[in-house]
């Protein structure tokens, strides 16, 4: 028998804060007590004690494995080095979303998810991941191989998530062309010239193979059990197909009516963190804090930065009087968990796993203390 007692912590419970100790054993919370504090308990100081984070979509990994363009890192180190960052941030469970975006034209793209899977579950049987690593497929519709490599990663590996994702230039996230032409020619140092040859190939590929890809995948996840999320929703045509589909999470919707008609249908509104604490969208899209205002807002995730989920829930409250903090821990924790169907964590309650995440405070940002994963401390 295994047996912890972290005590003197503000614990953010589902709907409130509470000064008191958890006490943990073989990995699973037994109990929260509030009284007397238990000899030989580990002293938290009045730091904050919240569920461990849970991550639904980032794709961090990927810039470890290409940290410059025509650099590529081992796979292996690139994954610790990941791990070791998500860990750091208070994430505990992490979904690693992997592009599956079969484009030979397009650097650190082809490829890479066979790769990365690979590199995920050599670490996972190393026991060298302090974060539990679960796999999420990012899959590009418009591409001509699409669902049969995303098929081939769900046969051999275990995909907990797929997203149904479509960047073709003219909807979506990208409605206007023109603004997909000067965001992809600053990020990627390209002529005009070569932009207007990869519009048109996008379009073209988009006639050929979207359609076809959603249905295919559609059917493949739902055959192994794999939950479903849309990605971009903009219009009230995308979320019916969205419903149609059985989608369970709506990643990024881009306006304000999808967003609304996604959470009217149950589907969980997916925000991400970096837009919330920067204050709106970096391409201009609607932001997560006008949705929060709305009651719209289920879930955030870090996407490309892991440190912004806890700063994230620490300062959407402070933003928004309406929202306290057990309810923004919620986001990031409890919701995601039960969208992506894990309900053994995402909230400090008896039973639970020991996900624990110890927090301070400098000025408004949080600092991590400490991390517990199944009450080994990972971080």
């Amino acid at each position: 028998m295994n047996e912890m007692v972290l005590s003197n912590a503000r614990l953010v419970l589902a709907d409130e804060i509470v000064s008191g100790h958890v006490r943990i054993r073989d990995g699973r919370i037994l109990e929260i007590g509030t009284g007397a504090v238990p000899a030989g308990a580990q002293d938290c100081a009045a730091d904050y004690l919240l569920p461990g984070l849970v991550e639904l979509h980032t794709d961090h990994v990927e810039g470890h494995l290409i940290p410059r363009p025509k650099v590529r890192w081992n796979p292996l180190a690139a994954v610790l080095a990941h791990d070791a960052q998500i860990a750091a941030s208070g994430i505990t469970t992490v979904f690693d979303s992997l592009r599956v975006w079969p484009d030979k034209k397009a650097v650190g793209m082809d490829g890479d998810a066979p790769v990365l899977a690979g590199a995920i579950a050599q670490a996972r049987a190393a026991g060298a991941l302090r974060a539990e690593h679960l796999l999420h497929l990012r899959c590009e519709l418009s591409t001509d191989t699409v669902s049969e490599d995303a098929e081939a990663l769900m046969d051999a590996h275990e995909v907990r998530l797929v997203s149904l994702m479509d960047h073709t230039p003219g909807q979506r996230q990208f409605v206007s062309i023109d603004q997909f032409r000067a965001y992809y020619m600053k990020k990627s140092s390209i002529s005009a010239e070569e932009m207007d040859i990869i519009v048109e190939s996008r379009l073209d590929a988009h006639a050929r193979f979207a359609a076809a890809n959603r249905t295919r995948l559609v059917a493949a996840a739902h055959a192994r059990g794999v939950v479903l999320a849309s990605h971009d929703d903009a219009t009230d045509a995308h979320v019916s197909e969205a419903i149609s589909d059985g989608v369970a999470i709506a990643e990024f919707p881009t306006t304000q009516e999808a967003a609304r008609l996604s959470h009217d249908a149950g589907i969980r509104v997916l925000m991400g963190a970096p837009n919330l604490v920067r204050g709106g969208s970096h391409t201009g899209n609607v932001s997560a804090q006008s949705l929060a205002q709305e009651g719209l807002l289920d879930i955030l995730s870090s996407d490309y930065v892991p440190s912004s989920l806890l700063w994230a829930a620490f300062d959407l409250p402070r933003r928004e009087s309406g929202i306290s903090l057990p309810q923004a821990v919620r986001m990031v924790t409890k919701t995601p968990a039960g969208a992506a169907s894990l309900h053994d964590r995402g909230e400090i309650a008896p039973g639970l796993r020991a996900d624990l995440v110890r927090v301070a405070l400098a000025g408004d940002i949080p600092v991590v203390r400490g991390v517990w994963r199944e009450g080994t401390r990972v971080a």
